[in-house]
């Protein structure tokens, strides 16, 4: 296949208020034949942006039920081919992972696959992380074996439109390609930590409700799902990326990587003890509404 032939695959990124990295987005995947922006009514200049790089671009408005938005993608999208290539807008795939889905196109290997899990480059206040914590994410995928389930978490706080931190279910083998997602989120730090403080609501949410956490946590890594329980888990993981990982290796980027997340995972665990607690005190309130409901009934002349 020719380098300069347009490979066939198609390219979906779901948007909101992305217009500081969504030209270079859009850009780096030039070399696909399909490029969607499917953008949450954003009032920044995301979608005017997007459409002067070349993209098409979907307004989406979410209606509160199933499907969330990647499922509805692959659902409601006039995708012109099988595979879908899911990109944030802060995301680009380098060069040797265009090379490594253009070669898998051309000696047929693709089909052969459900979907392939993709090594993220992950930048951290603007530093790439050669180092630490890892992240894999299931991000091209055939759009007919593949299923963002409805897992029963519409009343869960933090996600919203957006799928939770949970790979997708697949039909088939599950591969893996070279090259890397180069994940350079723009925003300041700030951001970062208002949105992990929405995604700490939805991981604690989890928690004190076993039966949805049980299902989303068969859809997560192995990895993921054996540091579940750990205990001391911000201490757990910051020891597991900054020295057993190295993160050190990425100087002051990888310590601050390591504080930033164990911070996220003590986000989470205070906010499951104030709901433990919450929980316990509706309880008392209650159980005392029914003792002086019970004690007045005997008050009352027979």
């Amino acid at each position: 296949m020719r380098s300069d032939f347009k490979i066939p695959v198609s390219v979906v990124i779901p948007t909101k208020n992305e217009e500081a990295s969504i030209v270079e987005c859009v850009a780096s995947v030039d070399a696909f034949e399909q490029v969607i922006v499917v953008d949450s009514e954003s009032p920044d200049q995301t979608q005017a942006l997007a459409r002067s790089s070349g993209a098409q671009v979907v307004n989406y408005r979410w209606d509160g039920g199933y499907p969330k938005k990647k499922q509805w993608c692959l659902q409601e999208l006039d995708l012109r081919h099988d595979w879908v290539l899911f990109l944030d807008g802060d995301e680009r795939p380098s060069r040797d992972l265009v090379d490594a889905i253009r070669r898998s196109v051309e000696d047929g290997t693709l089909d052969q696959y459900g979907a392939f899990d993709l090594d993220l480059e992950y930048h951290f206040l603007g530093k790439p992380l050669r180092h630490g914590h890892q992240v894999v994410k299931r991000a091209l995928v055939h759009r007919t074996r593949t299923v963002f389930p409805a897992l029963g978490d519409l009343g869960a706080p933090g996600m919203g439109e957006q799928e939770g931190h949970y790979q997708p279910t697949v039909e088939g083998k599950i591969g893996h390609l070279d090259g890397k997602l180069v994940h350079d989120d723009p925003d300041p730090f700030a951001t970062w930590v208002a949105r992990h403080n929405r995604y700490s609501d939805w991981e604690a949410y989890l928690q004190e409700h076993p039966d949805l956490a049980g299902q989303i946590q068969r859809l997560r890594s192995s990895r993921a799902r054996r540091y579940r329980d750990a205990p001391f888990k911000p201490l757990a993981f910051f020891v597991y990326s900054y020295i057993i990982r190295r993160g050190f290796l990425d100087g002051a980027a990888g310590f601050n990587y390591a504080i930033a997340h164990a911070f996220y995972f003590w986000m989470i665990s205070v906010k499951r003890g104030e709901a433990r607690r919450e929980r316990h005190r509706v309880a008392i309130v209650d159980l005392a509404q029914k003792a002086g409901t019970a004690q007045s009934a005997s008050l009352e002349p027979k």
